[in-house]
């Protein structure tokens, strides 16, 4: 039996929970999942109970409770320090860190925008001069570590924290038809073809068609 539980909301809408659950994934860590319905009215009485900020994932593992998404993947290299979700060089590792911390406090002209959707797809979508500046912010940040780290992940051959972060932006991008370079392209169809993000991603299509919208950030 698995020892450790991770708590969280949506599939096809939450980007939070993609992030926390691809990082378990990624370290190779057994969990079993403890779902919240975004459309179950308890669902924020609950989430209190795991969490003052009311963010989601949470995990819980052998005693010891964490719920910021930052905070999951460090414990994750702590306890998984083989899966390599941090790279092995002290400059590339503070590069990962800096990077990660900037998804988890900023682009929320993006978020706002363009909010995670896998299962929908929207055409010639007008994207805001903000949100642009956000996406054109993203591209260069793939950019800088495809080339300087040689691919195929954003830190070498092997996806890391860094791809979970972001990894919610990769379907956001593929939802709203978001012009790409090649490289950038390139680097989302990788994304996208990891074996956890198919199992995701098939999750999130069985998924009501309709799910009330929440005054919570997933």
């Amino acid at each position: 039996m698995a020892k450790a539980v991770l708590t969280i909301s949506s599939k096809n809408y939450g980007a939070w929970a993609l992030r926390g659950w691809l990082m378990a994934r990624l370290a190779g860590l057994e969990f079993t999942e403890k779902v919240i319905p975004p459309d179950d009215p308890a669902m924020k009485a609950e989430m209190l109970l795991l969490s003052s900020s009311m963010l989601v994932p949470s995990l819980d593992h052998n005693g010891v409770k964490v719920w910021d998404t930052l905070a999951i993947g460090e414990y994750l290299n702590e306890i998984k320090p083989r899966a390599g979700l941090l790279p092995a060089d002290i400059k590339a590792r503070a590069h990962c860190r800096a990077i990660c911390g900037e998804m988890h406090s900023g682009f929320s002209a993006l978020r706002d925008a363009l909010p995670m959707n896998i299962k929908g797809h929207y055409a010639n979508f007008k994207i805001w001069s903000r949100a642009q500046s956000d996406i054109e912010r993203v591209l260069a940040i793939w950019k800088e570590c495809l080339a300087k780290y040689g691919g195929p992940f954003l830190f070498g051959k092997q996806p890391c924290i860094a791809d979970a972060m972001y990894a919610p932006v990769v379907t956001r991008f593929l939802s709203y038809d978001v012009a790409l370079d090649k490289a950038s392209a390139g680097y989302c169809k990788r994304v996208m073809e990891l074996p956890a993000m198919t199992e995701w991603v098939a999750a999130a299509l069985k998924e009501p068609d309709e799910i009330d919208e929440l005054d919570a950030e997933f």
